[in-house]
């Protein structure tokens, strides 16, 4: 009986090692979209490159690091421009760190001057109720300064600039109040409706809100020791309404001074 031929052996790897190949293969796919996904510093990373090789033997021992050498592993080739890219990659998401920081400090600071501003506007209507101006004045307050409100018709006649006689008492009272915040910046605004003014003395409503402005924060200098270099005035004209200019009542509470007392946050 003749001898069965014994079959040769397949030459190459075994199919079980393209298998395992192609299972080391998608772990590594793993891990790198694991990193493309999070913010790794190199020091983690150079971690998870330990880890990997003591583990799984997928890099030897012999591979170089990222960011050192040519090679991930043996035969991969590593890309020039990743270690460019890991340490852009870093640098994104510290930027964004940092701009969420001062975002926090920004609002923490808003609302330390809007503190200020409301414990400075619980003061001052004190002080007014204490003058017995509370009816005269209106006092409000943002995170910058806290405003003073006088009624135009109060301070001047129509269509003049000079304060009138009997608002005198009036403005040595805001005056008095002013003088506790010498180091505050103190402007003055001057504000008027939308009725055209011209006269030899002013061309128009935002010249005469201008010297309505002026005579107040003169006269304040005059009885007050504060210092003139924080205490601003300017004209708004007819540009900056807080009421309906077509009504008689709306077109009066446009005609008004307004003094804003800023805070220390917004003093320098």
């Amino acid at each position: 009986m003749a001898k069965k031929k014994q079959e040769e052996a397949s030459k190459g790897s075994p199919a079980w090692m393209a298998t395992f190949s192609d299972l080391m293969n998608l772990l590594l796919c793993f891990f790198v979209l694991l990193f493309s996904m999070s913010t790794v510093d190199a020091e983690k990373f150079e971690m998870v490159v330990a880890s990997l090789q003591s583990s799984f033997s997928v890099l030897p021992s012999g591979g170089s690091s990222i960011g050192e050498g040519e090679l991930i592993s043996s035969g991969v080739s590593q890309l020039k421009e990743f270690s460019m890219f890991f340490e852009q990659f870093n640098s994104e998401g510290e930027q964004e760190e940092q701009e969420e920081k001062e975002k926090e400090l920004k609002e923490e600071y808003e609302e330390e001057a809007l503190k200020e501003s409301e414990k400075m506007a619980e003061e001052i209507v004190q002080e007014t109720e204490g003058y017995g101006i509370q009816n005269q004045v209106e006092v409000d307050f943002n995170a910058q300064y806290v405003l003073l409100t006088l009624n135009g018709a109060l301070l001047f006649d129509s269509g003049k600039s000079e304060i009138r006689e009997d608002a005198y008492p009036l403005v040595d009272k805001i005056g008095a109040i002013l003088s506790n915040y010498g180091s505050n910046i103190i402007e003055i605004e001057g504000h008027t409706d939308n009725v055209p003014i011209s006269n030899d003395r002013y061309e128009n409503n935002n010249v005469l809100s201008m010297y309505r402005a002026l005579s107040v924060a003169d006269y304040i200098r005059s009885i007050t020791n504060l210092d003139s270099g924080l205490l601003k005035s300017s004209g708004r004209g007819e540009y900056v309404p807080i009421a309906d200019n077509g009504t008689p009542e709306g077109r009066a509470r446009n005609r008004r001074v307004e003094v804003k007392i800023y805070n220390s946050y917004n003093s320098n």
